[in-house]
C-alpha cells in the first residue's frame, strides 16, 4: 500500500524514523518520503546514508502548524513519531514537554486534516497508561487527540489511530544501549533503580512492522498494543554483563516499577487478537465500525472484565539467549 504514495515522518530522524525509512525503501517504492525534524545535523547525517531519490528532508518542528501544513501537501500518510520523551527531563522541563507532546499532537491532527491525508498514526509508549510521570500524562493527552480526531475529519475520507508498545531494545536513552556503553568503558558495576523492575521490549524492527502492518488494520480511533514479552532489570544486566556488580541506586523521578500497556479500567474497551491487542474509542463516531474485524479479516475476542497487560504479571518472558539475540548488532 506504499507503492507509489508519500509518506511524512515527524521526529523522522530518531531510532525509528531511520529504521522506518530502512525498511519502506528495501520493501516499497513510494514516491517520497519526508523526513520532518528540527535538527539540521541529525537530518545532514541521515542524508549522507538514505539519499534515494525520494527522500525528502524537511526542517520543521512540531510546535509550529504552519510548517506542518506545508510539510504534509500532497501526503497520504503519516507516522507522528516526535515527541519528548525522557522521563526525568520532562520532570524538570514539564512546559517543554506538554508544548511539543501535547500541542505538537494537536498541530499534527490539524494540518492532516486540512491536506486530506488519509491515515496518520501516533506512536505512543506504556507510559500512557496509568501514567504516573510527566511524560506518560503528555501521551495519554496526545493518544486521547489522536483518537478524537476521527470525529472532527466531518465527511472527509480520513482515519487516525494509535500504536503503543514498550521499551524498544537499542533505541537512544534507553537502557540496553546505556548498559552497553558503561560495559564498554569498563564500568565496575551496574546501576539498578530497584530489584523488582520489570519492562516490556521489542526490537527496533518488530516496532516498525508492527506500524506498517496497522496502516493496513486501522478503521481509526483505535489503540494497537503487540503482544511483549517482560524481562526483570536486574536479568537484563546478568545477561549483558554477568561479571558485574548490580547497584541499587533508587527510582528515578517519575519512574514505575513496572509498564502496564492496556489498563484494567479499560478492560470492557480491550480486544484481544492472536499477535496484539485492541483498545476501543471511548466515544462513538458519526461512522459506525467493528473493531472485532479487522481489514485482514483478524478477530479479536473482548478480554476479561478486570484483565490488564502488565510487565510485571505478564506470562511470556525473555530468556537471557533471547535478550542477547534481540541486542545483536546494536
Amino acid at each position: 500500500m506504499f507503492n507509489g504514495k508519500n509518506i511524512l515522518i515527524t521526529g523522522g530522524t530518531g531510532s525509528f524514523g531511520k529504521k522506518y525509512t530502512q525498511i519502506l525503501l528495501q520493501n516499497y517504492k513510494p514516491n517520497k518520503i519526508i523526513i520532518f525534524s528540527r535538527d539540521e545535523l541529525k537530518q545532514y547525517e541521515m542524508a549522507q546514508e538514505y539519499n534515494a531519490k525520494c527522500m525528502r528532508y524537511f526542517i520543521g518542528d512540531v510546535r509550529d502548524e504552519q510548517r506542518l501544513h506545508e510539510a504534509m501537501n500532497g501526503v497520504d500518510y503519516v507516522i507522528h513519531a516526535a515527541a519528548l520523551k525522557h522521563v526525568p527531563v520532562a520532570e524538570y522541563n514539564p512546559m517543554e514537554c506538554i508544548k511539543t507532546n501535547i500541542n505538537g499532537a494537536e498541530n499534527v491532527i490539524r494540518a492532516a486534516i486540512a491536506n486530506n491525508v488519509k491515515k496518520t498514526i501516533a506512536l505512543s509508549t506504556d507510559k500512557a497508561a496509568n501514567p504516573i510521570n510527566l511524560y506518560g500524562a503528555t501521551k495519554l493527552a496526545s493518544d486521547k487527540l489522536f483518537v478524537a480526531a476521527n470525529n472532527m475529519i466531518g465527511s472527509k475520507d480520513i482515519e487516525f489511530s494509535v500504536v503503543r508498545y514498550g521499551n524498544v531494545a537499542g533505541s537512544r536513552g534507553s537502557v540496553i544501549p546505556y548498559f552497553q556503553k558503561l560495559i564498554a568503558e569498563n564500568a565496575t558495576s551496574l546501576p539498578i533503580t530497584d530489584e523488582a523492575m520489570t519492562r516490556f521490549f521489542i526490537t527496533l524492527e518488530d516496532g516498525v512492522k508492527f506500524v506498517l502492518k496497522n496502516f493496513e488494520r486501522m478503521q481509526g480511533g483505535e489503540i494497537f498494543i503487540p503482544k511483549l514479552p517482560s524481562m526483570k532489570i536486574t536479568d537484563l544486566a546478568k545477561a549483558l554483563a554477568p561479571h558485574l556488580e548490580q547497584k541499587i541506586v533508587g527510582i528515578r523521578p517519575g519512574e514505575k516499577l513496572h509498564e502496564i500497556m492496556c489498563p484494567r479500567d479499560d478492560s470492557h474497551l480491550t480486544l484481544e487478537f492472536e499477535d496484539h491487542f485492541v483498545i476501543k474509542p471511548t466515544i462513538k463516531f458519526t461512522k459506525n465500525c467493528d473493531y472485532s474485524v479487522n481489514k485482514f479479516g483478524e478477530k479479536g475476542k473482548s478480554v476479561a472484565r478486570d484483565f490488564e497487560y502488565n510487565s510485571g504479571t505478564n506470562s511470556w518472558w525473555l530468556t537471557k539467549e533471547e535478550l542477547l539475540e534481540m541486542v545483536k548488532g546494536l
